[in-house]
């Protein structure tokens, strides 16, 4: 009895059938550049499947479409998903807000409410909310389940949550830091306790989820005390195409002496900013390649990046005062040995080593990348946010 989990984001749709027992995946796969224009010869989805690969060549228009193909690609490929007996089908959803901080069963209402929390993650929860409801339709009498980016920072203490702005405004307007990618914050800090072969109530984590979205997390016996996303994913890190922190006064000034909109202001800082913004891609093997030839907007755009990322690990140190180990996860986090690298160099006298020969090779399992004996254990764990999230669908649904 297997378990789908979509993961519908801005342009993409990511997903896995899966045992959440035995955490084998049967089939897997991935629609991209939805909405875009797509190269001949360049397939807009790959579907994997048995050993074998699946393929549609031909421009997505949108997300429904996208869905419904897969659906039928699952169906080529011997797995009709309306004849699979699912146990569940299990939604990664970006924002809950104030709402939502535990796995929950797919309604009308809570769709609803997912679609009205769209203000505060304009680039996902409309998507979140196109993959349920298209899921919902090909699969009718299927338990869906939606869980939440924001659900393990809930709890962050309220001096980490807190913005010093009016407190009738903010509670009026549900503003405050919810903190993203929660769903792998908590499953890599899970995992690391498992590989040290400790409780996790006993450690000290940093974790520093690496992605085209970036963020990290401080936590303390297995509870997140902080977090650098905030109201929405654009706090924090420099990211692909996000800005992360900036002065709230360049908005102002956008408006005023640029003559730009809100939409358009919203545009530049999501997807027009981060790496991309500063050195024309946001693909970190891409602006490896430039780096290597010489472009010096590609090496800003990596100096920019790493400086914004030593900032919050330094703070962190501060703030938990004890670190027991640091783990790199996600796309960059577990491929990028030259970020790894320039994010802790420098830190021998805080007990932070990375052994180059450990972080160089080419091992795709949870390891050490710090010397033997290093008082901090620094660590690059997979993430498996689709695992999470089965198993959280499968204890929901029983």
């Amino acid at each position: 009895m297997n378990v789908l989990v979509i993961n519908s984001g801005s342009s993409s749709i990511k997903y896995q059938l899966l045992d959440p027992d035995s955490a084998d995946v049967v089939a897997s796969g991935v629609v991209q550049r939805i909405g875009e224009p797509v190269a001949e010869g360049s397939p807009s989805i790959e579907h994997k499947s048995a050993g074998r690969t699946f393929e549609h060549d031909g421009a997505v228009p949108d997300h429904a479409t996208g869905l419904k193909l897969v659906f039928d690609l699952f169906a080529e490929s011997g797995h009709d998903l309306a004849e699979a007996g699912l146990r569940a089908v299990g939604h990664r959803v970006v924002h809950g807000g104030e709402i939502f901080y535990e796995p929950t069963l797919v309604t009308d209402e809570v769709i609803r409410a997912i679609a009205e929390l769209s203000t505060l993650a304009p680039l996902h929860n409309p998507a979140n909310v196109v993959g349920i409801e298209s899921a919902r339709e090909l699969l009718p009498g299927v338990p869906q389940v939606a869980v939440f980016d924001t659900a393990f920072f809930h709890g962050l203490p309220a001096a980490a949550k807190t913005y010093a702005i009016d407190a009738k405004v903010a509670a009026e307007y549900g503003v405050r830091r919810y903190g993203f990618h929660g769903t792998s914050h908590e499953y890599v800090s899970g995992q690391v306790a498992d590989f040290l072969g400790r409780d996790r109530t006993e450690l000290n984590q940093i974790v520093l989820h690496l992605g085209n979205g970036a963020s990290a997390s401080a936590v303390r016996g297995g509870k997140a005390v902080d977090t650098t996303m905030g109201l929405t994913p654009l706090e924090g890190l420099v990211m692909g195409t996000r800005s992360g922190d900036l002065d709230p006064g360049i908005i102002f000034h956008l408006i005023r002496e640029a003559g730009m909109g809100v939409d358009e202001v919203d545009n530049l800082l999501n997807r027009e900013s981060g790496i991309k913004g500063v050195s024309g891609v946001n693909d970190f093997r891409e602006l490896g390649r430039l780096i290597g030839t010489g472009d010096a907007a590609a090496k800003l755009a990596f100096d920019v990046y790493i400086h914004r990322l030593r900032r919050y690990i330094g703070a962190y140190l501060v703030e938990l005062g004890r670190v027991d180990a640091i783990t790199f996860t996600a796309g960059v986090g577990e491929n990028d040995a030259a970020v790894r690298a320039a994010a802790l160099a420098g830190l021998e006298r805080y007990g932070i080593r990375v052994d180059e020969a450990r972080n160089t090779a080419k091992d795709r399992s949870a390891r050490y990348i710090s010397p033997k004996g290093a008082e901090v254990a620094v660590l690059v764990v997979p993430t498996n946010e689709e695992l999470a999230i089965a198993r959280a669908a499968v204890r929901l649904v029983g």
